[in-house]
């Protein structure tokens, strides 16, 4: 490693290269890359230890420990990239028209919660509003109303109780 580091040695990186390349992707297999992903993978951590040679520090890690780490990391990486949604699989366009029925049961339900917070009593109906509406914390509504924190929380429990009994 330290020739790689020190003098960009070609053939030091080929011998680091035959020894952790299949090591790493057979340890990229078993944490659930599949073969080719494994093969990429393994291209793109080898590729790191050639340009970041330089950086390995002998004192904080043996070479197969920062290999197999920038490996995981790499690893990681791949994996958020694949739960990330490209852009062509995104939904482009306007949004499709809601259905007459479905808008009218949304309006029905709209009045219907209407109803149901101008039941409240005015304590936890302002501290509903704070919350859901005004998009506030509990601490900050505490911070803003100078109540105690579970005075308010418990204000808001009750009155999310009371809202869920006049909404069924």
């Amino acid at each position: 490693m330290q020739a790689v580091a020190r003098d960009a040695d070609k053939a030091a990186f080929a011998a680091l290269f035959t020894h952790f390349a299949p090591r790493v992707k057979a340890f990229l297999i078993k944490s659930g890359a599949t073969p080719a992903m494994a093969e990429d993978c393994v291209q793109d951590v080898m590729a790191t230890v050639w340009r970041k040679a330089r950086m390995f520090d002998p004192s904080r890690a043996s070479v197969a420990t920062w290999i197999f780490t920038i490996a995981r990391n790499r690893r990681i990486d791949l994996l958020r990239r694949d739960r990330r949604p490209e852009p062509e699989e995104l939904p482009w366009g306007p949004e499709p028209e809601p259905d007459q029925l479905d808008t009218l049961v949304m309006q029905q339900e709209s009045e219907r919660l209407g109803d149901a917070l101008a039941r409240l009593p005015e304590d936890q109906r302002a501290l509903i509003e704070r919350a859901y509406f005004g998009d506030l914390s509990h601490s900050q509504i505490a911070a803003a109303t100078g109540l105690p924190l579970g005075t308010i929380k418990s204000r808001i429990r009750l009155a999310l109780e009371k809202l869920r009994q006049h909404m069924t």
